[in-house]
């Protein structure tokens, strides 16, 4: 029996990968969502559309396309915000499980951004809750952020700490999403799962996130910004270890938990903090090139470091992810100059 699973987000970076993993398997149907926003340039979003067999030239508002790839795929360009548009798709399709991933993404934007990620964020994510009160689902599984961490200092973090300090309104709405997520578990019985991704990288990545940034920059001669005068630490993850996490938890459908709620969060991550020094220094020698850099403060909103504390992923599901940063970086480097030309 054929598993029918909307994926919002779908084309973003982790809904694209997500999405490729779901349709190698046989038995999932997948519909895809995603507003198209122009938070980065639209054109990598359709490009990533293209590689799952959506042409852009196709694609309208509310309207389903399917794939001219795999049989077993369609997408809809939806904001989630249109509550109507969205219970209309909920009943026409019967799904059994949504992996919501789309949200207002970025730390730094939301500085001076608050509104998109009030509305993407809080009121998009109350939608697909409502959504799926109203047409019941057997598994939401949806993306938090390591990001509710916060001013926390205590490390590696666990999900049993508390998150009650966020640094920035995107960690703030992220947050409100796992509240929001236990209300309607609580008070509905929606399972829910909630997914705390730390430091995503990898092919088709964020062109606003460091890996991409100091790519383009390093290829180009051009100095990269280095925060915290470079004394900084992120738990790089590469981007099919985090799908994989994602597809076991897709299927591993929570128990009532001590309190009779069926919701769990887990921290997803790779447990080994790199320095930020030592990625740059990779991700040169990948390249190539020698990197220039400039030595910047701290920036509004961002933190020193994060690492995850797995353990409990680990034991639910089986997660175990096994991309070093020197391949997972490898990996990243021979996408990124084939896509761009640089050779």
């Amino acid at each position: 029996m054929k598993h029918k699973v909307l994926v919002t987000g779908v084309a973003g970076f982790i809904g694209f990968h997500t999405t490729q993993k779901l349709l190698a398997e046989t038995d999932y149907q997948v519909v895809g969502l995603d507003n198209i926003n122009d938070y980065y340039p639209m054109t990598l979003k359709f490009e990533r559309l293209k590689a799952l067999g959506i042409h852009p030239d196709f694609v309208r508002y509310n309207q389903s396309i399917k794939s001219k790839k795999n049989d077993r795929f369609e997408f809809i360009r939806l904001d989630l915000t249109d509550e109507k548009s969205l219970i209309e798709l909920f009943q026409q399709n019967s799904f059994d499980r949504v992996i919501h991933l789309a949200a207002q993404a970025g730390v730094r934007y939301s500085i001076d951004n608050p509104n998109a990620y009030i509305q993407s964020n809080v009121v998009g994510f109350n939608n697909i809750l409502e959504a799926c009160r109203k047409f019941p689902v057997q598994h939401l599984v949806y993306a938090s952020s390591s990001s509710v961490y916060g001013l926390n200092k205590e490390q590696p973090f666990s999900v049993n700490h508390k998150v009650d300090q966020p640094a920035s309104l995107y960690a703030a709405t992220k947050k409100s999403n796992e509240l929001m997520a236990h209300t309607y578990s609580h008070l509905f019985g929606i399972p829910t799962t909630g997914l705390r991704f730390f430091t995503v990288y990898g092919p088709w990545g964020r062109p606003d996130m460091a890996p991409m940034l100091f790519a383009k920059a390093i290829l180009n001669g051009d100095p990269i910004n280095v925060y915290n005068n470079g004394k900084m630490a992120r738990d790089f993850t590469y981007v099919d270890d985090i799908v994989d996490g994602v597809f076991k938890v897709l299927s591993a459908v929570p128990e009532p938990n001590h309190n009779s709620v069926p919701y769990r969060v887990f921290n997803i991550g790779n447990s080994e903090p790199v320095q930020l020094m030592d990625f740059i220094e990779i991700l040169g020698k990948e390249l190539g090139k020698e990197v220039k850099m400039n030595f910047m403060p701290m920036q509004d909103g961002d933190v020193v470091s994060t690492y995850a504390d797995t353990s409990e992923l680990s034991e639910a599901v089986g997660y175990q992810p096994k991309t070093t940063i020197k391949e997972g970086v490898h990996h990243f480097v021979q996408w990124y100059l084939d896509l761009y030309g640089h050779r």
